[in-house]
């Protein structure tokens, strides 16, 4: 176990997680923009773009890039910087450090160290999207970006078809009309779902409909700007085909054995399918 007091004085250093804006500058905190003035060194992940918003709200502190092409070789920096005393903000070019973007890494180096990490709160696609989507904001549960591949990306959608949960997804607006089509083959044509685009920004837009409408709609019209794909969650509680689990548990267990399992690999097994104690397992084979 490790606890971490986020503010108590330390000579060590500490990293900040600092949100960045997703669209619109207003959305940059009063204490996001002091953390980026006050910090040693702001680690970004392109420090063209992020010298933009620098500019904006004049602040001077130097960066230095952080990103994942070089972040093997960047956090044994970090962590000596971090080790003298230093003060690092890490940014992503918009949102949440982490989320689908550089960061984790890091974080976990920091926390083996025992060096404090603080995330700030702040902008962040998904939430914002999901609260005016109008599907229901929870349970939810965040993917990001699907596999690119067809064959691999219906795969990870064929795990998620049965989960009731809605379900939030980043994608490329150049993707985004076939990634829809691949949804409504595995989920089916009426599961409802919305795509936002151009979050906080001037053109801004929420298109809510099944994932046929969707699927047609962008048969025909092209998106620009990155986008948010929200699915509706499947009826009903989530279902786990296996016949199995309407047998005895004596039976369950002896369908392993047929199978070359030892009693003990098989009262295992058959313990970790039904979320039984193995003790349990092994009284109903032995006992019943």
């Amino acid at each position: 176990m490790q606890k971490q007091k986020s503010f108590d004085s330390s000579s060590i250093g500490q990293l900040y997680l600092v949100p960045t804006p997703i669209g619109n500058l207003e959305d940059m905190s009063f204490r996001c923009i002091n953390i980026l003035k006050e910090a040693t060194i702001i680690a970004s992940e392109d420090t063209r773009n992020t010298q933009k918003l620098l500019n904006h709200f004049e602040i001077t502190t130097s960066q230095i890039s952080f990103h994942e092409h070089n972040y093997k070789e960047r956090i044994p920096q970090f962590i000596e910087r971090l080790e003298a005393g230093e003060q690092i903000a890490q940014v992503s070019d918009a949102g949440m450090p982490s989320i689908s973007d550089p960061g984790h890494e890091l974080v976990e180096a920091c926390i083996k160290k025992g060096i404090n990490v603080i995330a700030l709160p702040g902008p962040t696609a998904g939430i914002t999207a999901l609260i005016a989507s109008g599907l229901p904001p929870q349970p939810f549960t965040f993917y990001g970006f699907l596999p690119r591949k067809k064959k691999e990306q219906k795969e990870i959608l064929e795990q998620l078809k049965t989960a009731s949960p809605t379900q939030i997804f980043y994608e490329s607006p150049h993707r985004i009309a076939t990634t829809i089509k691949h949804f409504s083959e595995v989920f089916g044509e009426e599961r409802n779902a919305v795509i936002c685009r151009e979050l906080t920004k001037l053109h801004e837009e929420y298109l809510r409909g099944t994932l046929a409408e969707l699927r047609d709609y962008l048969a025909e019209n092209t998106l620009k700007g990155e986008c948010c794909l929200l699915v509706e969650g499947a009826d009903g509680p989530e279902v786990v085909e296996n016949p199995d689990l309407e047998l005895s548990i004596k039976e369950h267990i002896e369908v392993f054995i047929t199978k070359g399992s030892s009693s003990k690999e098989a009262i295992k097994e058959v313990a970790k399918l039904r979320g039984l104690k193995k003790q349990e397992a092994y009284k109903a084979f032995h006992v019943d």
